[in-house]
């Protein structure tokens, strides 16, 4: 039942992520917002909400190792294992302008984490000092990036085409665009609520930490979405967007959900994710900007050595929780 639990909220959290996305691109196109800020803001933002709601509902539940482990793994997998997957379906080019704006401000972030987790806590002043990073970025980028034709601007505003609106009669266009990005709303909430209690449930019965089942299995699941976008992208031969979706959606993760997450409650950060997890991310993240940045593309062979690197990282810490 538990794992039946788990997978019921891992497919209302990918079907409802996809709704509210395609519901919400859709409203913003109907009332006259730039593909620019869709791209920045609609659909990095959208991609990441499964995260936001998994971590402010376990955090609510008491369940702090969810929540902070549910970032962490997610970042660590959107790396390796979803960067890993699509370079070996196709080599992913990397667009250098973008690269080095979003490229830094992504180790920044993880630089943040670690002083916040080597501190122990995440308290609200915390949280709110990463939203307003996070807005910080967001408006900077766009203002940098608006009305002009560079590759970084077209990367964002090309992310849309990866949404493309689910056909719906003339007349009532705007009502089932609102009534998509509603039903995927509460979907994610559905799926988050299951999600959640299956993880603790599991956690449980099989005698490890919260923080373990964050890192992998929820962590996995939550990310469907971004494994979903960098695929389509892949297959397009358009690998420049899944580099940007992941790059996108990792700062969301830690300034976004994280800040969300610790405005709403307090997070205390898992001694184990202090010990561990939180260096596998900033040598994934090093390691990235590194293949990024040798030839400006990440080949199949780069992506054979980021998905060893997750077995090995998820063998570790399962091997670490059961042994």
């Amino acid at each position: 039942m538990t794992y039946l639990e788990i997978l019921f909220g891992l497919v209302l959290l990918v079907a409802g992520g996809d709704l509210l996305v395609r519901g919400s691109v859709a409203l913003a196109k109907r009332f006259g917002l730039s593909e620019l800020l869709i791209g920045l803001v609609l659909v990095g933002f959208g991609t990441s909400t499964p995260e936001l709601m998994t971590s402010i509902f376990a955090a609510s539940n008491g369940s702090a190792g969810i929540a902070v482990g549910n970032v962490v793994g997610s970042n660590i997998a959107n790396i390796l294992l979803i960067l890993g997957l699509t370079a070996l379906v196709f080599p992913i080019r990397v667009e250098p302008a973008a690269l080095m704006r979003d490229g830094p401000a992504n180790g920044l972030a993880v630089v943040a984490l670690i002083g916040l987790a080597l501190y122990g806590t995440v308290g609200f002043s915390a949280g709110l000092a990463l939203l307003a990073a996070l807005s910080a970025y967001l408006i900077l980028t766009y203002r940098m990036e608006k009305g002009t034709n560079s590759p970084s601007a077209e990367l964002h505003q090309s992310e849309t085409e990866l949404m493309p609106p689910i056909p719906a009669k003339r007349n009532f266009g705007l009502v089932t665009d609102f009534a998509l990005a509603l039903v995927g709303l509460v979907m994610i909430l559905a799926g988050a609520h299951f999600l959640v209690s299956g993880a603790v449930s599991l956690a449980q019965a099989a005698g490890v930490s919260d923080a373990v089942i964050g890192v992998t299995i929820v962590a996995v699941g939550t990310s469907l979405p971004e494994l979903v976008t960098s695929v389509i992208a892949a297959l397009k031969r358009q690998t420049d967007i899944a580099l940007g979706n992941i790059l996108g959606s990792n700062l969301f993760n830690i300034l976004g959900i994280l800040g969300l997450t610790a405005v709403v409650t307090p997070l205390t950060i898992p001694p184990e994710i202090v010990r561990f997890d939180i260096w596998v991310l900033l040598a994934a993240t090093a390691g990235l900007l590194w293949f990024a940045m040798s030839g400006w593309r990440i080949s199949r062979r780069e992506g054979a050595v980021m998905l060893a690197a997750y077995v090995a990282y998820t063998g570790l810490v399962l091997k670490n929780a059961l042994g």
